[in-house]
């Protein structure tokens, strides 16, 4: 651990290239990011603190949506400031301290959102299914550990990703062609046979999204495999589930599940925008607009 920070503290500073240019289209753009940015964190805030003001809402299925809107928050507070500060005062710079924090960051909220949205179809398949029953198995003991586990599994992958992805020694050229710190773009400015560690970290991202896919899977095929009534009773419970399933899933499986040959630095951004900063606002909408 030590050698690893005297690298983080040797090594040159990288540049964030970003995501917009200084023209009028890009301004634009960029103002309209920040406005969704900052909705995003009023409306997660406000789903928090109604959760928590209502004794009502003090339910397993709520604790869990408080925690999503939790991470949704810290995901946009980790990327978008450094973004916009890059963009207004034009220094791109991160130290690799820096940028060893946003892999972290990044990674224990997004593998700890997989995990807890695998975690959200379990309830909703205990609530549809076995109603009479749901006290038993989805208890606050339960409950607490489900989330303490999300969070520690995202934050074990994220903390081994930054320092392995961190310890390789860099070339001259330290241009990260994205608007934050991820480690596949970033290693591939590594100056050494990356290879191994790259077919690792995509064995490791497969594990990370389709384990808890699975599981999703599975809940919901037991859910609709019930009889009709369960299954109106499903579609009222779980469609604003499904839909940030949906958006979630779907745009990790696109960034990090296809082949090298088939990535595009412009569509990764693109993606990146949508899974960071899109999807954290879309959570309270889904889910309020639903209750």
């Amino acid at each position: 651990l030590f050698e690893i920070m005297n690298i983080w503290n040797t090594t040159t500073d990288f540049i964030l290239l970003g995501l917009f240019n200084h023209t009028e289209a890009h301004l634009f753009l960029f103002v309209m990011v920040l406005t969704i940015a900052f909705t995003s964190l009023l409306g997660n805030a406000l789903m928090i603190f109604l959760i928590y003001q209502d004794v009502w809402l003090h339910t397993p299925m709520y604790f869990l949506l408080s925690q999503l809107s939790l991470m949704d928050m810290m995901l946009v507070s980790t990327i978008v400031p450094k973004m916009a500060a890059d963009y207004l005062t034009g220094l791109k710079s991160i130290s690799p301290f820096g940028c060893g924090l946003q892999i972290f960051f990044f990674i224990t909220l997004e593998g700890g959102e997989c995990f807890l949205l695998a975690s959200m179809s379990f309830e909703h398949y205990v609530a549809v299914c076995h109603p009479l029953r749901y006290v038993v198995p989805m208890s606050w003991k339960l409950c607490l550990r489900i989330t303490v586990e999300s969070w520690f599994l995202g934050a074990a992958y994220g903390l081994i990703q930054a320092a392995a992805t961190l310890s390789f020694p860099f070339c001259h050229v330290h241009e990260i062609n994205q608007f934050f710190c991820e480690a596949p773009t970033l290693v591939r400015l590594a100056c050494a046979n990356t290879l191994a560690f790259e077919n690792g970290m995509y064995i490791c991202y497969v594990l990370m999204i389709l384990v808890p896919f699975s599981l999703i899977l599975i809940s919901y095929s037991l859910i609709f495999a019930a009889d009709l009534q369960a299954r109106k009773k499903a579609f009222a419970t779980c469609s604003s589930h499904l839909s940030v399933v949906g958006l979630f899933y779907g745009a990790a499986i696109f960034i990090y599940m296809r082949p090298k040959s088939y990535r595009s630095a412009n569509h990764d951004k693109i993606v990146s925008v949508f899974y960071t900063i899109f999807t954290p606002l879309l959570n309270p909408i889904i889910y309020s607009m639903r209750n």
